[in-house]
């Protein structure tokens, strides 16, 4: 929560000239309500339900920067399905993700007493993530950009032709050629 998923996750489809993605955002727009809503009108259960349909449906119908909410690498069948795929874990530590979701935040696993709630949730959910995840970038202390370069360079990826973090990589003698390495 608050790491920077989206953020981060539409600066890399745009710097690899693909397609975005969001599961919650997918959620939102077929109940029509917001998250917070649906954990309080039809309650946790009935969201994990709709999420694991979401990422199900955007793993399997999509080919671009996909970002899951945080609850869903929790389900067992959604590991399954990650699994094998280039999939990054974001980490912060809980004084950044405070200072990024506030105390007083509409996120329903955080209604009460935030900061434990936070520091609870990770706990349980930290060794999913790792599990799947290829590699694991922090986001303490570094800019959305400082992220998805980050990313890029942990996966090994190349940048869309024309991009400034390409025409970096090519006035820079340093760079080695992914495609033909020195």
């Amino acid at each position: 929560m608050g790491v920077g998923k989206s953020t981060v996750g539409e600066l890399l489809a745009e710097r690899l000239g693909t397609g975005y993605r969001d599961t919650d955002a997918d959620i939102v727009a077929a109940q029509a309500k917001p998250i917070s809503d649906i954990f309080v009108d039809e309650g946790e259960p009935h969201f994990r339900e709709l999420e694991r349909a979401a990422v199900r449906d955007a793993v399997l119908g999509h080919s671009g920067v996909l970002a899951l909410g945080g609850g869903a690498i929790l389900d067992e069948s959604t590991r399954e399905l990650l699994a094998g795929l280039p999939v990054v874990y974001l980490t912060m530590e809980v004084g950044e993700a405070i200072k990024r979701v506030g105390l007083n935040t509409a996120r329903p696993l955080l209604a009460v007493n935030p900061r434990q709630q936070w520091k609870l949730l990770m706990e349980a959910r930290r060794h999913h993530y790792t599990e799947v995840a290829r590699v694991v970038v922090t986001t303490d202390d570094r800019t959305p950009e400082e992220v998805a370069e980050a990313v890029l360079d942990a996966l090994e990826l190349k940048h869309l032709p024309g991009s400034p973090s390409a025409a970096a990589d090519a006035a820079d003698p340093r760079t080695p050629d992914k495609e033909n390495p020195a």
